[in-house]
């Protein structure tokens, strides 16, 4: 019986997209994709949201790449600006999941400590939650399994009890190894769909 539903963040309730940035700096789209698949890359990112700091990750580029500090900067410097708004259709089956009482309502997302405070901030549905695990903060992230165990021992949750929704095939791969059924994030139409097979959500007439 699942009684547990556990969100991701970035691509299935928050709009997020560097691109939105690099479009204002660079005239071309190739540009923009040049810069971000080989100076500002994902990897790169993505060590922040396990907790490196943003100077550390600023320090470490402009090294390796000085003739792109002004850019490289742009990145936090403007990273509000890469904020793109709610999804709202899935903002709107969050609200349908919450206001159902049925289950509890936990989040478990890869993002920079640093960051975090200002989407707190700007997303009024976050406060829905019962809790966030962010991986900056518990400097991990997924998808190692340390992250889904400290949510796990936190709101001390049975695993086979949750649905895990996640845009990244390899964090719901692991969340299944631990024993949580997960539904990999493609479109908020979809989700709703994979929701009302589950009977997790009512049908609609």
């Amino acid at each position: 019986m699942i009684k547990n539903i556990i969100f991701d963040l970035g691509g299935v309730l928050v709009d997020w997209n560097p691109k939105y940035v690099y479009r204002t700096i660079f005239k071309t789209e190739e540009e923009v994709d040049w810069f971000l698949q080989n100076i500002t890359t994902m990897e790169w990112n993505v060590e922040q949201d396990g907790g490196r700091s943003i100077a550390a990750a600023n320090e470490l580029l402009i090294s390796q790449y000085p003739e792109h500090k002004e850019n490289i900067l742009a990145y936090y410097g403007r990273w509000t600006e890469m904020l793109g708004g709610p999804i709202q259709e899935t903002v709107d089956i969050l609200k349908q999941l919450v206001d159902s009482k049925k289950y509890r309502m936990l989040a478990l997302t890869n993002w920079s400590a640093e960051t975090f405070p200002v989407a707190i901030e700007r997303y009024e549905f976050l406060s829905w939650f019962e809790g966030i695990v962010v991986s900056g903060t518990e400097k991990c992230k997924k998808p190692e399994p340390e992250i889904y165990k400290i949510l796990i021992d936190r709101y001390q949750v049975n695993p086979t009890e949750c649905i895990f929704i996640d845009d990244n095939k390899d964090n719901i791969k692991m969340a299944e190894e631990l024993g949580i059924r997960g539904i990999h994030f493609i479109s908020p139409q979809l989700l709703h769909e994979k929701l009302i097979n589950m009977e997790i959500l009512p049908k609609t007439r």
